[in-house]
């Protein structure tokens, strides 16, 4: 791999019988390991590999042998399977999918009607005969579109001395960065978001789609994204706090508000949006949701990560402040990663190009936070969390994009 034969080692791992969990978990480990040594281009290697042999299709990698017969442990859901007809018939009509994907297509459709009219909830068991039908394409890897390194992917509008002092300097850590990717490492990123079938995470509510950097979420522009981010922002990331983690997440049309509050493993959050703005029909919501307390340190992930019924009320025991940040395309907010969180309600509008798409990179562990911490109490009662807005946000409160 480290020779540059990485599709040599695809196919070796992609002949039957050739691998386990075991030799799966060795390859996220090398990538995990790559990582805390800063080196992005060795732990992309890692991630595209892992993601080649476990979700690996007929149709990608192209030079690999066909993968092993049955599908990933991915349940079916209708959100996933109407999304994926979408996709198909994007890719298809920009020529990236031949016309072998029209019956493909049907059979989604015969699928999702049936489970629809069926009124399964939010997973069910695939039926036999229908999941024959789509088990060599469904939850699986298809197309990852070769999306290289730009000459810079960060835009020279912003200043990164004044993002580190503003985040340093005014607690609990929030800043909000407008026109932050350069406009051609943007349209690039859009292509890869639309175009790569990496949207396999389907266990969220509300048919929220998730995709993964282990499980294809993974190109050169992407990893160069964090490494500039890392190298622009010394004193808040650097080499104190190595990336950790990669993902997206696309939402359907509509998404109910307060549905998602939660805290993040990591030490500092970077989340940006790359839709375009146009797509939102509500331009004062949208975004993100921040509230001015953190996760106590002695919760494990299981708690601050998904206990709504558990973070609801010891929100309203600590007097929280929120403070909203409204949607818009290129607008990415850098946050103590500890802090409570949402996504707002969403209102877009309908079409398989209008789905929001939000980026996250983290950086760090929270245990090792320095920047930031014992927030609790003294940001809910001080009033901090009102004091959260960046120069840039100031700028375009009262600007329609």
């Amino acid at each position: 791999m480290r020779r540059g034969r990485s599709g040599e080692c695809i196919a070796l791992w992609r002949t039957e019988a050739a691998y386990d969990a075991e030799d799966l978990a060795w390859l996220e480990h090398r990538s995990w390991l790559a990582l805390l040594e800063h080196d992005l281009p060795v732990a992309g290697e890692y991630a595209r590999i892992h993601a080649a042999v476990r979700l690996g299709s007929a149709w990608y990698p192209r030079s690999a042998p066909p993968p092993r017969p049955g599908a990933p442990d991915i349940r079916l859901t209708v959100p996933k399977l109407r999304h994926d007809i979408d996709q198909f018939r994007y890719l298809q009509q920009r020529g990236v999918l031949g016309d072998e994907f029209t019956g493909i297509i049907s059979s989604y459709e015969e699928t999702a009607s049936h489970l629809e009219s069926a009124g399964v909830g939010r997973h069910a068991p695939a039926d036999a005969s229908a999941w024959r039908a789509i088990e060599h394409v469904y939850g699986r890897l298809v197309h990852v579109r070769d999306t290289p390194r730009v000459r810079r992917a960060l835009s020279d509008a912003w200043k990164p001395r004044e993002v580190e002092n503003q985040y340093l300097d005014q607690p609990p850590g929030v800043v909000v960065i407008d026109d932050f990717l350069a406009p051609g490492a943007l349209e690039e990123l859009q292509r890869f978001c639309l175009e790569s079938t990496v949207w396999t995470g389907n266990r969220y509510a509300h048919g929220r789609l998730g995709a993964f950097f282990r499980d294809g979420f993974n190109c050169p522009l992407l990893l160069q994204i964090a490494e500039e981010v890392r190298d622009a922002l010394p004193r808040v990331i650097g080499k104190r706090y190595p990336l950790r983690q990669l993902w997206a997440f696309k939402n359907q049309s509509n998404f109910p508000a307060d549905s998602n509050t939660h805290a993040d493993f990591a030490a500092v959050n970077l989340n940006f949006w790359i839709t375009p703005t146009e797509a939102n029909l509500d331009e004062g919501s949208g975004g993100l949701v921040v509230y001015g307390v953190d996760a106590p340190l002695d919760w494990d992930f299981a708690t601050y990560n998904n206990r709504t019924d558990v973070i609801e009320p010891y929100l309203r025991q600590q007097h929280a402040k929120s403070f909203k940040i409204p949607y818009r395309q290129n607008r990415a907010i850098l946050f103590n990663s500890d802090l409570f969180h949402g996504t707002d309600g969403l209102s877009f509008r309908p079409g398989y190009e209008n789905r929001r798409i939000n980026i996250t990179m983290l950086y760090g562990e929270r245990e090792n936070d320095t920047h930031h911490r014992q927030l609790s109490s003294a940001a809910s009662r001080d009033g901090a969390s009102m004091a959260w807005r960046s120069g840039a946000f100031g700028r375009v409160r009262g600007h329609r994009p």
